[in-house]
């Protein structure tokens, strides 16, 4: 319960943050790199997650949690970046019309809404892991794991479509 409040919370800042919070002053240089750094962390969380689900199939379990962890790491700087550059630049548009628009948006929209979704359900299962309940841990890791996957690249792919098509 106390990690689906977590995700609902951060969920109504990150919106406020995004759509409803002004722009403060001039926008710093360093700040356009932001989008790059994002890109990054997802890749190297997407990265981590694979070698991660890779190493508990060969039943490697101290290395599995290694990556896990890494994982969480990269999600949680992205999470810092994302926050910092929507805190100071605002929201993005994507430039283009037409049919490329509608891929973009299907995108993002999946992506924004099970990140929101996935946030809990990983929460629970690091959970699960550090207070030994491994008999439950399997079976929210099998939810997590793909929807995390998939949030990650399509964090690199938002990033490439707005770099693009600018």
């Amino acid at each position: 319960m106390g990690s689906l409040v977590a995700s609902v919370a951060a969920a109504s800042f990150l919106l406020w943050l995004i759509y409803f919070k002004p722009v403060v002053g001039q926008e710093q240089a360093w700040v356009t790199y932001l989008p790059y750094f994002n890109a990054f962390f997802n890749g190297l969380s997407a990265y981590h997650l694979a070698q991660g689900w890779r190493r508990i199939r060969a039943r490697q379990v101290s290395r599995h949690k290694a990556h896990m962890l890494q994982a969480l790491l990269f999600s949680s700087l992205f999470l810092v970046s994302y926050i910092t550059y929507h805190a100071l630049h605002g929201d993005t548009k994507f430039p283009q019309l037409g049919w490329i628009r509608i891929v973009y948006l299907s995108i993002l929209a999946s992506h924004v809404g099970l990140s929101i979704l996935v946030l809990p359900v990983i929460l629970s299962t690091f959970a699960l892991a550090f207070t030994g309940k491994f008999e439950m841990h399997p079976k929210f890791g099998r939810i997590a794991l793909p929807v995390w996957l998939y949030v990650s690249v399509t964090g690199v792919i938002i990033v490439a479509f707005l770099k693009a098509f600018a």
